[in-house]
């Protein structure tokens, strides 16, 4: 991999890595589109980006199953029905500076800008399983691997997803070969990858090549030894030993939102009332599902005293980012301080189809992930 090429290839995000190619956008960019433009999806990577020959790229099917099955992209294209759905992905270390604040983390310090929606395109999963014989009832996972590129800590990237996700009717997930309507790049999993809507991106596994049905989870270090949520008293990876077999894989990431831009709404002549008067715009996201899409989000100048409606701007499916303006107008006393050069700090809060809020506060953990504390701005005039 000719890294320079990469970084200059990326000129819309800010590069956090560059062996392994890590980068985000700017929020603020982000949520200009409902669907994430290819310069602004982010890379999350654990090796190498390789570029795989579509025409020698097949994926094997096999494990607790009667028919073991090696589906080439032509193959999938051709003798399944084509599925689409539009989904966010979110990688679980979003927004892990804000908990790097509270106490050093483990990981990449990702700032708000690993999330992208998308329309992926492909072969839904069940489909696949069900030609190789799985029955819709049984139980255990399924466990995906890439061995395309090497690996950070393992020798081979792996993740799982319990059965009864991937052979949900409703659950949506694919073998994705296209993204927002063209294939997809080396950057993205080209020339296939699993799409998980509801689920943490360490799940949608990039250059999947292997997937293996199992009684149990994947083995992976980046199943059983990562992207989990580990005690808040475990604050080094000699002290996570003890805990790693202990504590869950990360499914799906809780309710959160983000404000990501905060700008001044120009004055009319004859308006001076409106002096103070602010845009602000962000996303939320929820779990996915018909119960875990955002109902609603809030806004806040008064340190959480006073609470603002935003308006919802685009929401799709079940599985998509919610993306939200609102309008204020600062009091006289963010007023004051604006103009005196002071800063003023916003807050938002989002709430799910089930009741669950946004809590001020995220309990800290080592990995620093699924943080989802109330989302802060500063705004300076």
């Amino acid at each position: 991999m000719d890294y320079s090429r990469e970084v200059e290839h990326h000129q819309h995000v800010i590069v956090r890595g560059r062996q392994p190619f890590n980068a985000e956008p700017h929020g603020a960019a982000l949520v200009e589109f409902k669907y994430t433009p290819e310069e602004l999806m982010y890379c999350r990577n654990h090796g190498p980006v390789e570029d795989v020959d579509e025409d020698t790229y097949a994926v094997t099917v096999d494990g607790q199953i009667p028919n073991v099955q090696e589906l080439t992209i032509k193959t999938l294209r051709r003798e399944f029905t084509a599925n689409s759905v539009v989904a966010a992905l979110q990688c679980a270390g979003n927004r892990r500076k804000e908990m790097a604040t509270i106490k050093k983390v483990k990981g990449i310090i990702w700032d708000n800008g690993v999330i992208a929606n998308c329309r992926w395109r492909g072969a839904r999963l069940r489909d696949v399983l069900l030609r190789a014989g799985v029955n819709a009832q049984q139980g255990g996972h399924v466990c995906f691997a890439s061995h395309i590129t090497p690996c950070q800590d393992d020798s081979y990237y792996g993740a799982s997803i319990p059965m009864e996700k991937a052979m949900d009717p409703e659950g949506d997930v694919l073998l994705a070969y296209d993204m927002n309507g063209q294939p997809l790049s080396p950057d993205h999993g080209a020339p296939l990858r699993v799409v998980v809507p509801g689920y943490a991106g360490a799940r949608w596994v990039k250059w999947v090549d292997r997937i293996t049905i199992s009684p149990s989870e994947s083995p992976n270090y980046y199943q059983q030894r990562d992207y989990k949520i580990l005690p808040p008293h475990v604050e080094s990876p000699e002290a996570a030993k003890a805990y790693w077999d202990r504590i869950p894989s990360i499914e799906a990431l809780p309710i959160n939102s983000v404000i990501a831009s905060v700008t001044p709404v120009p004055l009319s002549a004859d308006a001076l009332e409106e002096r103070g008067r602010v845009l602000v715009k962000g996303y939320a996201m929820g779990p996915g599902g018909v119960d875990g899409k955002v109902a609603s989000v809030q806004v806040s100048v008064a340190g959480g005293e006073t609470w603002h409606n935003a308006r919802i701007t685009y929401q799709e499916g079940k599985w998509s980012w919610t993306l939200w303006e609102c309008f204020l107008t600062l009091d006289a006393a963010c007023s004051a301080q604006c103009e005196d050069g002071t800063e003023v700090e916003l807050l938002c809060r989002a709430v799910d189809g089930q009741g669950n809020m946004q809590k001020p506060e995220c309990q800290w953990n080592f990995r620093g992930v699924a943080y989802n504390a109330y989302g802060r701005a500063r705004y300076r005039r």
